[in-house]
């Protein structure tokens, strides 16, 4: 078994391609760190065990993948039917629904929501539950979930329990049982002074313990000890002491009382007294305050127990400290120094995952009963452990238990389908089929049917092939058809019903990557390779994901295309650096080594000259593998991190990006320039005010490029005015000044021109774009176009913009804005095209809902809206299709889709006005019948 230490501290959650063939769930440990972190996308694809014959033999130990071995994941999310509905739904009980109930409510919207992955709309859900309870266990929660979210761990220098600024997010704020009603930018005060408890007096002996003699009328005896006290003082701290000091006990009547056989020491019953004096306990040692909490519950001294409740909770500092007071907390029932511990180990998460004393405290079910008891036994603590053990281990033993104890926190329907299927997706995982089966047949009895796909699975696995495709028919039939159920049909179908089931679960849901990957294998396995590459290329040049890098770089070799294969291989590591490929036998790095002695090596000039070559026509993946060549040379080059981390946002890989740019913070070597990328990791998780501050210390330190530029970025996507504008104009002149290479200083010179125009001020701007050309920023041609289309030369603008498709590899935003600058016809063919490269852009199907529309055509226009919020709910289309229904008189229909645009964003504007006018008109319409 591995040590429960913390190891490999910035190893992330692989999406395999491959997995072990000797993965044996019985053989998992209680600690997530046992085999290794694994995901539930561990199995998509398994290998033949053939070996190849070709020239590229000993670059594929385990062969070329087989299409009957090919299974995508079954999500451990929940999904509905219908987003649309599901999303309204929740804003209309969230508007209606008490104080107390908002949190369950947000919940449930950040468990719907995590199939979309959207980070920005989780972490506003998230805020939104934090600033919604009052509950101290509740707080601890989900402050400790925020940071997590953040993943604040991995900043070197920072401590768990350190303050990050943000009212919601400060542990010593979610310590205080009220409502936060604070914005989710607030500030707390915190920072600005320190608790400093060195100046605290400890008692020692008598001095300070005994009150005078005139006021001395009972002496409490331990043994050769006697205690003065003041009867009335010890007598109004519980009613068990009131009465037998003026009941009808004897002690009422003695002025000395034998108290040796109650537990307390000589020390703690004069600890007692000075408390009925002063109601202090900062003068007592923590042994003390211990024995006064143990001897307030014995003796149901309330205030007194709440005190030493308080005091305690306030000396958690570390996860030592933690470990030892959680079993006094617990055995004494002191809920605020359990809530005081717990913080801390939710706060180390995930590494305090890896105590077992801390796993102990967690996932059995005494534990749960104990921590029940204190209050703090809730669905949020184990949905939060569980999202945390599913991402360091799918398949260990205390992912299973927490999911466990999850379910038996779960109350509603929506609580038990989310454990049951994430329980069954874990069995799943574990080969405990019939285990999973169960789960599954559970969750579908509480409503969610998307763990029909995991029951089907679940039995496809123990040879039920016919029950499983009988189960997805009768799926399809009884429900408006789903991409990812004619997916999990064609699992279970072979010949032209599997290729049929595969386009249409395409044509439904592009963003499924499973089709796309069976087909490239089919592709390969009739020796068409370049076909096969070319499949695969269409989901790679919208969704960038591991284990596509990963078959794509396989086909490649394949074709001895080494090259191409080492690009993707090094691509593949900057998403996922320990990425494991081949069956779990070679890993990344290695075959990078590998690939290596097969293609020229570049120096370290080279690779500069390389990367400026693939920034400049746009090729990001290209561009991530030279960096990461760099990074091999140069692994503390905080600078090329962070051009690491603007390439992976790019390529929409947020997670991966935030990981380069904590990483650029870690390694950068001066003050100034830590400050600038932390400024950036504010901006990026929507603390824009906190992003300023950070630029503007930094600016203060030393003047440079990034930080001028950062400080205008943040302004820019402000609402700009002409005075706001002026100073962003400033600010990027000022940032030009400074030293920075070309790719940078031609993405300041493109938001330059972009700020003169907004200012009207297009000659400007056309020479910014012009000098951002001359240093081969090739997305300046956009910019140009848009100067050339405002001064109504729209053929060149078209031009330009046709340039640039030429340029870019990654062109399908630039066939959807050439579309702006051309007749009907052609903006349709560029918007065709736009939509054939990227689908998940939304614009096209916008504007051809909306030339539908003016063509009279609603019931098509509708359509085409409608076919694109099936797989991506956008707060615009639903805005858009909200304002067609209500042209057409479908109030029902435009307040329900404005209900769900608002639950992705509950401060937009226009859908708050559509929203106000629909129903106003919906109730005019009632009255009139």
């Amino acid at each position: 078994m591995r040590s429960f230490k913390l190891i490999e501290r910035y190893k992330s959650t692989q999406v395999h391609a491959l997995t072990p063939p000797d993965a044996n769930p019985s053989s998992t440990t209680t600690s997530c760190s046992a085999t290794g972190k694994v995901n539930h996308h561990s199995k998509w694809l398994k290998l033949s065990q053939t070996i190849s014959a070709s020239a590229a033999e000993p670059l594929l130990p385990c062969g070329l993948p087989k299409t009957e071995l090919i299974e995508p994941p079954i999500d451990p999310h929940l999904k509905s039917v219908n987003h649309v509905e599901t999303l309204a739904s929740l804003y209309r009980r969230f508007q209606t629904c008490s104080k107390l109930d908002k949190l369950l409510i947000c919940l449930e919207q950040y468990s719907l929501l995590r199939s979309l992955g959207d980070p920005k709309l989780l972490r506003r859900c998230l805020w939104t539950a934090r600033q919604n309870v009052a509950d101290v266990p509740s707080k601890v929660v989900l402050s400790a979930w925020l940071r997590y979210e953040r993943r604040e761990d991995e900043l070197l220098g920072s401590t768990s329990m350190e303050c990050g600024g943000h009212i919601l997010e400060c542990p010593k704020a979610a310590m205080v049982p009220r409502y936060d009603s604070n914005s989710f930018y607030d500030h707390c005060q915190c920072r600005l002074g320190t608790v400093d408890g060195s100046d605290k007096q400890m008692i020692v002996g008598d001095d300070g313990c005994s009150t005078s003699n005139e006021d001395n009328d009972v002496s409490f005896c331990i043994g050769d000890e006697e205690i003065n006290c003041v009867r009335n003082r010890i007598a109004v701290l519980s009613g068990p002491f009131e009465t037998m000091l003026y009941g009808s006990f004897i002690e009422s009547n003695r002025v000395k009382i034998d108290f040796s056989e109650n537990g307390i020491s000589v020390e703690g019953m004069r600890a007692v007294e000075v408390f009925s004096r002063t109601r202090r306990l900062d003068s007592f040692n923590p042994e003390i305050v211990l024995e006064l909490l143990s001897f307030a519950n014995r003796f149901c001294c309330e205030e007194m127990k709440s005190a030493c409740d308080a005091y305690l909770a306030s000396l958690v500092c570390n996860i030592g400290d933690a470990l030892i007071l959680i079993d006094y907390g617990l055995e004494e029932t002191a809920s605020l120094l359990v809530a005081a511990c717990l913080q801390v180990l939710l706060r180390e998460l995930p590494s305090s995952l890896y105590n077992l004393k801390v796993v102990k405290i967690f996932c059995s079910i005494e534990a749960k009963e104990r921590l029940a008891m204190v209050g703090h036994a809730s669905f949020l603590l184990y949905y939060f452990l569980s999202q945390v053990a599913m991402e360091e281990n799918m398949v260990s033993k205390t992912t299973v238990m927490l999911l466990e104890r999850l379910r038996e926190c779960a109350t509603e329907k929506w609580q038990k389908a989310l454990a049951l299927h994430q329980l069954g997706c874990v069995r799943l995982e574990r080969k405990e089929y019939e285990d999973a089966e169960c789960c599954f047949e559970a969750a579908i009895g509480v409503g969610h049917v998307y763990s029909v796909a995991g029951l089907a699975r679940a039995k496809y696995r123990q040879g039920h092939q016919y029950s499983s495709y009988d189960l997805m028919n009768s799926l399809i039939s009884d429900y408006k058809s789903v991409g990812w159920m004619y997916q999990e049909r064609s699992l279970y179908c072979n010949g032209r019903m599997k290729i049929f089931d595969l386009n249409t679960a395409t044509q439904l849901d592009p963003m499924l990557s499973f089709p796309y990957k069976y087909r490239a294998v089919a592709l390969m396995e009739e020796k068409q390779i370049r076909a096969s590459i070319t499949e695969i290329d269409k989901i790679i040049g919208f969704k960038v994901s591991p284990d596509c890098l990963e078959l794509r770089a396989w086909f490649f070799i394949a074709l001895e295309d080494y090259p191409s294969a080492l690009r993707d291989i090094r691509a593949l590591l900057a998403l996922e650096p320990n990425y494991m490929m081949f069956h779990w036998k070679v890993s990344a790095d290695h075959l990078v080594e590998l690939l290596s002695r097969h293609v020229q090596q570049w120096s370290q000039a080279d690779c500069w000259m390389q990367l400026y070559d693939r920034w400049s026509c746009i090729d990001d993946i290209g561009s991530l593998a030279v960096i990461h060549q760099m990074l091999v040379n140069d692994p503390h080059k905080s600078l090329l991190r962070f051009r690491q981390s603007l390439l992976l946002l790019r390529l929409n890989c947020q997670k991966a990006a935030m990981r380069s740019l904590r990483l650029a913070r870690n390694h950068s070597v001066s003050e100034h320039e830590r400050l600038v990328y932390e400024g950036w990791i504010s901006y990026d998780t929507g603390h824009h005010e906190e992003a300023l501050s950070k630029a503007e210390e930094s600016i203060a330190l030393q003047r440079s490029f990034e930080a001028f530029f950062l400080k205008a970025y943040v302004l820019a996507d402000t609402s700009l005015n002409s005075e706001s504008s002026a100073y962003v104009i400033q600010l990027l002149e000022e940032a030009l000044k400074c030293p920075s290479d070309g790719l940078r200083k031609g993405q300041a010179l493109n938001n330059l021109g972009s700020i003169y125009v907004d200012c009207s001020k297009l000659d400007l701007a056309a020479d910014c774009y012009m000098n951002a050309l001359d240093i081969k920023h090739t997305r300046a041609h956009q910019g140009l176009a848009r100067v050339c289309h405002l001064k109504n030369q729209k053929k060149a603008a078209y031009n330009e913009m046709t340039k640039l498709i030429d340029k870019a590899r990654n062109n399908a935003s630039a066939y959807e804005k050439r579309s702006e600058y051309c007749d009907r016809e052609m903006a349709m063919n560029d918007l065709s095209m736009a939509t054939r490269l990227d689908p998940l852009r939304t614009y096209p199907y916008r504007y051809r809902a909306a030339v539908l529309m003016d063509d009279q055509k609603e019931t098509e226009a509708v359509e085409e809206l409608t076919r694109a919020l099936a797989f991506k709910p956008d707060l615009q289309m639903l805005h858009l299709r909200a304002a067609f229904y209500e042209s057409m008189s479908d109030f029902v229909s435009a307040i329900q889709d404005c209900e769900a645009a608002l639950c992705l964003d509950p401060n937009h504007t226009d859908t708050l006005d559509l929203y106000k006018r629909a129903r106003d008109q919906a109730a005019t319409h009632q009255q009139q019948k």
